[in-house]
Order: C-alpha cells, then sequence, then structure tokens
C-alpha cells in the first residue's frame, strides 16, 4: 500500500528553509536581529566531511576552555586550603605564646620554669632535626662517615661535626637515655598489671552480681517508723556558682525525707555581692515552703572549701545530727538520694562513708567531655567499685556521698593543709579503722568541663596535692594500727603508683623518651611499650563506657 505524501510538512519545511537563508544573509550584513521571534530548526546530513571536521574542532575548543576552569578551580581550592591551614597555624603560634606569656606571673614561677625548659626541649629537637636532613640529603642515612679515610677538609665542617655528634651520641647520650627507658618500662609493666587486676575485678563483680546491701529498704508508704529516719544534715558549699545555684539547691530541698529530720546549709563563699543576694533570696524562698535550710557566708574566707566544710561543721546545731551529705554547687541528687544511702549505715558500725556515683548530662556535648567521660567511667565502675568491694577503702570524691559524722570527728575532721582535702579525710579515716562502701548504682547528675581552660583548673586542682599529702601523712600511715596489707596498699598502690608512677612515666615515656629517640637510635625502645600495649590498656579503659568505642582513638592521644 502506498504512502500518501504529507504536502502540509513539506510546505512548512520549504518556509523554514527560506527564513534560514534569509537569516544568513542579514548575517552577513551585519543587520542580524537580537531577539528573532522564531525558532530555527536545523538538520544536517552525516555525509559532508566539512561540517563534521567543524563540529570536532568546536568540541575540543569547548573542551579546552572546560578543562581550563576546571584547573582554575582546583587552583582557587588548593589556595583557600593553604590560606586557611597557614592562618591555622599563626593563630596557633600566637595563642601558644599569648598562654605561655600568661604564666609569667611570679605566682606561677614553677609553671614558667616549666615553659622555658619546654621552649629550650623544642629548639633543641628542631637543631637536630635540621641536622639530621643535611645529613640524609648528603647521603649518610644514620651512619657516621669515615673520618679516619677522609680529612675534615674532604668531609666538610659539616660532615665533620655530624660524625663527632653521631660518636657522642652513641656513647654518652644513648646510654643514660637507654636507662631512663628500662626505668620507665618497669613502671609501665607495674601500672598495666594494675590495671588487668582491676578489671579483672571489676568483671567478677560483673559475672556474679555482687554489691553491697542494705540492712532495709525504705517503704514507698508511709509504713515507716520516725526512728527510721536519723537526723541528716545537708551541705552544699559553693563560690559564686550563679549558673547552677539554683538546681542544687531545688535538689536538695525536694528529697523524699522528713522535713524536721534533715537541715540543708547553703555554704556560700561568694565574694561577688550580687551572687550571695541572689543565693540568699534563693534560701528564703525554699524557707517561707517548710524547708529546713540554713544560708551561711564567712567573712574570713580561709582554707577554701575544707575551710568552709570545717566552719560549718563547727556549728552547735551539728551535734544533733548522724549523718552528713555534701554536694558541691553543680550536682543534682534524685529525690529518693537519702533513702538508698543512709539504709547502708542501720547495722554496720564500722562504715564512715557511703559513696555514689557520678552521672553526667552533658557527656556527649564535644570531643573534650566524651574523653572525659571515658576516663571517669573507668575511675568509678573500676577503681572505686573494686576497691570498695574488696578493701573497704578508695579515695572520696568530695561530693555526692554521705559520711557519718562520729566517723569525721574522730579523725579530725576537715584539715586545710592541702588542696585535695577529700582524700586527706578518707586516709585518715582509713588509718582509724573506718570503712567504705561504693555504690555504682546510685548516680548524681553533675556536669563536665566543657572547655580545656576549665578542664585544665580541675585537672590542676586534683593532681596538685596527692603527693604533698603523701609526704604530710607518710609518718602517719606508718605509725597507724591498721594491718601491714593496708599499710602497703596506701602507699605502693593508692599513693605511689596511682598519683606519682602513672603521671611520671606516661609524661616520660610519650612525651620526652619517645621523641629524643627519633634523634638517638642507639637507644632501643621496643614497639609494644609505645604502641600494643597501650592500645590493649585503652580498649580495658573504654569497656566501662561502650558507647565510646568510636574516640578511641583519639582517647589514645588525651
Amino acid at each position: 500500500m502506498s504512502r500518501t505524501p504529507n504536502f502540509e510538512f513539506q510546505e512548512w519545511w520549504n518556509k523554514q528553509r527560506e527564513k534560514e537563508h534569509d537569516e544568513l544573509r542579514l548575517e552577513k550584513s551585519g543587520n542580524f536581529p537580537t531577539s528573532p521571534a522564531f525558532l530555527s530548526l536545523e538538520i544536517r546530513s552525516s555525509g559532508s566531511p566539512g561540517d563534521r571536521t567543524a563540529d570536532k574542532d568546536r568540541a575540543r575548543t569547548r573542551s579546552a576552555r572546560q578543562i581550563s576552569w576546571v584547573w582554575l578551580l582546583k587552583f582557587q581550592q588548593i589556595a583557600g586550603s593553604l590560606a586557611s591551614i597557614t592562618n591555622g597555624f599563626v593563630h596557633l603560634i600566637r595563642t601558644a605564646n599569648r598562654r605561655i606569656a600568661s604564666h609569667d606571673s611570679p605566682a606561677d614561677s614553677a609553671s614558667s620554669r616549666l615553659y622555658k625548659i619546654i621552649k629550650v626541649f623544642l629548639i633543641v629537637v628542631l637543631l637536630l632535626l635540621v641536622f639530621e636532613l643535611v645529613a640524609y640529603f648528603n647521603g649518610w642515612h644514620f651512619k657516621p662517615p669515615n673520618v679516619s679515610s677522609a680529612s675534615a677538609e674532604v668531609l666538610g665542617m659539616i660532615g665533620f661535626v655530624y660524625a663527632s655528634w653521631l660518636e657522642i651520641r652513641a656513647n654518652y647520650l644513648a646510654p643514660p637515655l637507654q636507662s631512663l627507658i628500662n626505668l620507665c618500662i618497669v613502671l609501665f609493666l607495674f601500672q598495666s598489671v594494675d590495671r588487668l587486676v582491676l578489671m579483672m575485678g571489676c568483671f567478677w563483680i560483673k559475672f556474679w552480681g555482687l554489691k553491697p546491701v542494705a540492712a532495709f529498704e525504705y517503704s514507698d508508704t508511709d509504713e515507716n517508723a520516725p526512728e527510721d529516719y536519723p537526723m541528716v544534715l545537708v551541705q552544699i558549699p559553693m563560690c559564686n556558682e550563679r549558673e547552677v545555684y539554683q538546681q542544687s539547691i531545688a535538689a536538695v530541698c525536694i528529697q523524699d525525707w522528713p522535713k524536721d529530720r534533715i537541715l540543708v546549709q547553703v555554704l556560700d563563699d561568694s565574694d561577688e555581692v550580687e551572687v550571695q543576694q541572689l543565693i540568699n533570696a534563693e534560701v528564703q524562698k525554699w524557707q517561707q515552703r517548710g524547708v529546713h535550710i540554713l544560708y551561711r557566708h564567712r567573712l574570713m574566707r580561709t582554707g577554701y572549701k575544707a575551710g568552709n566544710l570545717k566552719s560549718a561543721m563547727a556549728c552547735d546545731y551539728v551535734k544533733d545530727y548522724e549523718f552528713v551529705a555534701i554536694f558541691d554547687a553543680d550536682f543534682q541528687p534524685g529525690p529518693d538520694f537519702l533513702k538508698k544511702t543512709i539504709p547502708h549505715f542501720k547495722g554496720n558500725d564500722e562504715l564512715a562513708l557511703v559513696q555514689t556515683r557520678w552521672s553526667f548530662v552533658n557527656k556527649d556535648e564535644n570531643l573534650l567531655t566524651r574523653l572525659q567521660n571515658i576516663n571517669l567511667s573507668f575511675h568509678f565502675e573500676v577503681e572505686q567499685q573494686v576497691n570498695g568491694m574488696f578493701i573497704n577503702f578508695f579515695g572520696f570524691n568530695g561530693t555526692a556521698g554521705v559520711w557519718r559524722i562520729k566517723a569525721l570527728e574522730e579523725c579530725g575532721g576537715w584539715l586545710e593543709r592541702t588542696t585535695v582535702e577529700d582524700m586527706d579525710i578518707a586516709v585518715r579515716a582509713h588509718l582509724c579503722g573506718w570503712k567504705f562502701i561504693f555504690l555504682n548504682d546510685v548516680k548524681c547528675l553533675c556536669e563536665l568541663p566543657e572547655s580545656y581552660e576549665a578542664y585544665k583548673k580541675q585537672q590542676h586542682r586534683w593532681h596538685s596535692g596527692p603527693m604533698q599529702l603523701f609526704r604530710l601523712c607518710f609518718s602517719d600511715i606508718l605509725k597507724s594500727k591498721v594491718s601491714w596489707k593496708k599499710k602497703a596498699n596506701l602507699i605502693f598502690l593508692f599513693f605511689l603508683l596511682r598519683k606519682l608512677i602513672l603521671p611520671f612515666y606516661s609524661f616520660t615515656l610519650f612525651c620526652i623518651i619517645l621523641p629524643l629517640t627519633m634523634f638517638l637510635p642507639e637507644a632501643h625502645l621496643p614497639a609494644w611499650v609505645v604502641c600494643y600495649v597501650p592500645g590493649m590498656m585503652s580498649i580495658l579503659n573504654i569497656l566501662p563506657s561502650p558507647q565510646s568505642f568510636p574516640f578511641i582513638v583519639p582517647y589514645l592521644l588525651f
């Protein structure tokens, strides 16, 4: 069947061809319209070699232009990255200079000397690095040139100095460094064994479900007799706590405890008048609600927290109370805190302290808080729980705990001789024969430092006093009537290993010895000391907080 020709399409096609010829003529004459009101359709056959060549030339031109733009964009990105890195490096140098300069005050003379030593050490390391690079590019590759077969003129001054340096390095510098390495390895092994023993104790507790059991429990109804509720004193020491004073006071005032059997002391050491007025107004607000709460402000602010607590315990009405619970200003106990802790004292006259665990509300705030959570989770769930379960002793955390007032008075009360007053009173109570327990399932909400400056201040306060305390109480430990096992635990494990050896070998091994072995290869540092064992210890440390496993690499550096 023959197809009928389409005359309408043919007519449209001829008109389009005529318009196209008119357009070409206008273009040649320079009168081409800028905004044509029609759509030009161009159909070329594949049989014209000239057209194909022109199309290829235009495609090559477009491709070359596109490649040029891509490279320009890449160069722009590289330049921006280099500028950002340079700005960051300059900012880092300026920040370091500011921090070093800020420690030049007379009060921080020790810190100033330490920074000067670090600066000198850094300059020496950089000079050694330049020296080794020069030797490497001269083809010596950490091997001394043959001085006997070539004179100093042949080697040149740098080669002669380098050969002498290698001789001094091998005969005089490497041996003492190797001795220091061996000492750190021994200390490292002791500390690793201590961690393994603690972890085994924690696994044993988890496997058998061990935990302290109270003699009785408070019922949810009002069936308990009044004598079941002993007199409890609650103390909240604070100083210029503008942000958190309301939460801490409210958390204590809503304790599920008879109001006539509890007294709250707000121990305010603030030196800002406005903060004093705010805290006093908050106390008055709770007094109007029927809560027994007092506001205390010292005129002579001596002794810091220890002096504040000592002053509060000197009040005449304290003798009417049997227990004292202590909470720092940023801690918020649950309403049933006293009902979960006080029953453990009943029928256990040797018990002096019930310590509860801290729970951090901002542990996922940033990387610093996540890494702190790993360390403190190990401290609570492993160190304190194991020591509390098997030897009934650990360091008081300074807050979120309940003390028997009789034990505080028997061991001498709060002393102002160190910055670790909580550890001081725990050691003295232990030497008097008192026992401690740790409740891992009772948690008290608190916050972690979110900035490096706040974290640095906290760590300085925690770590600056233990060795001073050890010096002060060493003779008391030897003269005490406790068993020799408890004396050995206090001296070798509690103080020397965990408070002195751990920070000493950590700083010496990873911050001094490891960089020096790069320039003194004659001193051998085994890879298992640097990599394998620290990696295993870090994995063990992170087990109490398994949700933090993705941060194990930053934790290794932390």
